[in-house]
């Protein structure tokens, strides 16, 4: 099975440079440029036999870019969502420092201002990847389109990561990473392709 697990492109929010999360914005004009510049890029390497996504807008949105270019239905999965940032969604930097100053140490399994707890999202990160390993073929090739926190989620649960290890996977607006998943073990082929929107 090869799985390609995609950022979305693009959005308000980053434009806005607030806290997202959960606020539910939409693309940009360039990010609806970089998710058709993926969706040919994907066309025309991979035979895709099906795609999930995300609900919010900006995956969504996304997806969609790549719904009309291959032909494939997307299919909505809640647990894909980025984050739950709880009451810092939408928020500027400087407003979210004030109201809701970051707390040291945590615990993983605990949260504060509405938030999930580290173990949480990482638990749908399992979930998900749990549901796609068993809904698909060892032949199948999926495309994940999702947030970057929950990039690194899936990264984590392929790869039986810590939760709370501060180590990240950078991921580019509609940035691809390439993994095959086999009766032997799970590799990760390429990280973070974002050719298609060089220049953009």
């Amino acid at each position: 099975m090869v799985l390609l697990v995609i950022r979305h492109g693009e959005s308000e929010a980053d434009i806005l440079d607030v806290h997202e999360g959960r606020a539910d914005f939409e693309l940009t004009q360039k990010g609806h440029r970089q998710a058709a510049a993926m969706a040919r890029y994907v066309a025309g390497n991979f035979r895709l036999t099906r795609i999930y996504a995300s609900t919010l807008k900006r995956a969504a949105q996304t997806a969609m870019h790549l719904s009309d270019e291959t032909g494939i239905a997307i299919e909505f999965d809640p647990d894909l969502m980025e984050f739950n940032n709880g009451l810092l969604a939408g928020l500027s930097r400087d407003d979210a420092d004030r109201l809701y100053p970051y707390v040291e140490n945590l615990p993983i399994d605990q949260a504060m201002y509405g938030q999930e707890s580290k173990v949480e999202f990482r638990n749908r990160a399992v979930n998900v990847l749990q549901r796609v390993l068993s809904e698909n073929s060892s032949e199948a090739v999926i495309a994940v389109v999702t947030h970057g926190g929950m990039v690194n989620q899936l990264y984590g649960a392929l790869l039986h990561m810590p939760i709370g290890e501060n180590g990240f996977f950078c991921t580019a607006d509609t940035g691809i990473h390439i993994w095959k998943i086999t009766e032997h073990g799970s590799y990760v082929i390429k990280a973070n392709i974002d050719d298609h929107i060089k220049g953009m």
